[in-house]
């Protein structure tokens, strides 16, 4: 029964106040022991996979259509592969492989590993605002991002950016559609579908970074690719569905 819970068993909604997401460019033969058998890697010109970095203060999220008095508020950090599945029916589908979540609230914690296969712990989160800057960091994670307050139309994309222009490098700013988990075990994958409104994702310009968990993937070459961030976005999940792979 329990194990059951963790399947996303209720469909979820929230409001994104705001997500920032940084997205590294790896050569894709260094992801590709990140991710289940069931999953391929979402590759660009074949030469290049992504993992991101998505920090999102999230309002009121509850089970969809419970009144907003009953969610809550709490900061998420998501580490994330970007990936591709294919179901039984031959769809192929684009999503996303979570690697580590943390959150700075201890309820979020709680009901989040009941409630999901995500293995959520805790952190500290500091966000600072100047007039130009925006700053969020943990000193137990171990992170920082600081990047420049969005005030133009265009900003440069990252030094050494495999993207040419923004028009490739949205195709992998996230929140992708879908997330999947699987149980090797039972080779069962776990579907979860995100639906989003007034998703239009505005480039931002970093100033300086260093996220641990990523030191600690041991990944070589890796390189920013974007940095996006969407603001005041109403988001649902349906509620999970299983398929068993092969």
């Amino acid at each position: 029964m329990f194990s059951t819970l963790k399947n996303h068993p209720f469909a979820v909604e929230s409001h994104f106040k705001s997500s920032l997401v940084f997205t590294f460019a790896v050569p894709k033969e260094q992801l590709q022991d990140k991710i289940p058998e069931c999953l391929t890697l979402d590759t660009f010109k074949d030469t290049h996979a992504f993992i991101a970095v998505a920090m999102v203060q999230t309002e009121d999220l509850r089970p969809k259509g419970f009144p907003k008095f009953m969610g809550n508020n709490f900061f998420l950090i998501g580490y994330r592969v970007f990936v591709r599945y294919t179901t039984k029916e031959g769809k192929k589908l684009r999503g996303l492989y979570i690697l580590k979540s943390e959150t700075d609230s201890k309820k979020m914690q709680f009901m989040g590993n009941i409630f999901t296969h995500y293995q959520y712990t805790t952190t500290d989160i500091k966000q600072e605002e100047t007039a130009t800057t925006s700053s969020i960091s943990s000193l137990k994670s171990d992170f920082l991002v600081t990047v420049k307050k969005n005030n133009k139309a265009e900003v440069p994309l990252p030094i050494n950016s495999p993207f040419a222009d923004f028009k490739e490098a949205r195709r992998f700013a996230g929140p992708l559609p879908f997330t999947f988990t699987y149980t090797k075990e039972k080779k069962e994958v776990l579907i979860i579908e995100g639906v989003r409104q007034n998703w239009k994702p505005q480039a931002i310009e970093a100033i300086d970074y260093n996220f641990k968990f990523l030191k600690e993937q041991n990944l070589e070459n890796a390189v920013l690719a974007n940095v996006f961030e969407i603001k005041n976005i109403p988001y649902y999940w349906k509620k999970g569905r299983i398929e068993v792979w092969k």
